[in-house]
């Protein structure tokens, strides 16, 4: 009997759930509720539950986070809320809930909902914030917050990529830096295949360098909930 998995995927605007077939269909329509502000680990987690509770019934629960997830703990989340460094979600669900969980990076589960498997994959999502995940044959490379690593000037990637840039200098712009971090990317990873995806990838109008163009592809932002399966592959 296959196991269902009850797929949430944390965002900084949105908090998106659906159930899942351990093949990766759905069972259930995807739900989404805004992300309360202040996004503090109380009004997230209450959320969560909120959410969770109008859910069919589910044997699991695979959830995307934008931050380092370290043994269920939160590192940074700066989208959210100082409040989050340091907080032990995964323990507080399980207290709450009584059911098996997995949590990890949002951009790493996108990443494992996106790759072949084969050679250098990195994935970015584009949103509230930048995030990242990097693969080598398959293999999650974790921790990778390449969203705040310098880009241009002093600016990192999510000073420049990040909702608040889009909003400030529009979406003209906004492509013609992302078309700029793309060759800065491959330059530092010489990746295989390079996935853009999350809310904003639906804003991506590149005219990309004929070398190029091959390795690059535009990815849809359920990848954030069907990837938290492969949470439970390991």
């Amino acid at each position: 009997m296959s196991l269902l998995t009850l797929a949430i995927d944390v965002g900084g605007s949105s908090i998106k759930a659906i159930i899942l077939r351990e093949d990766g269909t759905a069972i259930s329509e995807r739900s989404l509720i805004h992300t309360p502000h202040p996004a503090t680990p109380n009004a997230i987690v209450e959320t969560l539950i909120e959410l969770i509770a109008k859910q069919g019934n589910y044997d699991r629960l695979a959830i995307g986070f934008p931050s380092v997830v370290e043994n269920g703990t939160t590192r940074g989340a700066i989208n959210l809320h100082p409040d989050w460094d340091g907080f032990p979600l995964a323990q507080v669900l399980q207290n709450k809930l009584g059911k098996p969980l997995r949590i990890a990076n949002d951009a790493d589960v996108q990443g494992c909902g996106a790759i072949a498997g084969q050679g250098v994959e990195l994935a970015i999502t584009l949103g509230t914030g930048f995030g990242s995940s990097l693969f080598l044959n398959g293999k999650l490379l974790p921790n990778l917050e390449l969203g705040q690593h310098i880009f241009c000037d002093r600016n990192t990637y999510e000073d420049c990529l990040g909702q608040a840039a889009l909003d400030r200098v529009g979406v003209e712009i906004w492509n013609a830096r992302l078309l700029n971090a793309i060759i800065t990317l491959y330059k530092l990873f010489n990746y295989d295949k390079l996935y853009i995806g999350g809310g904003n990838a639906r804003l991506v109008t590149l005219d990309l360098p004929p070398d190029l163009a091959h390795k690059i592809a535009i990815v849809s932002n359920d990848l954030g909930l069907i990837g938290g399966l492969a949470l439970w592959q390991s």
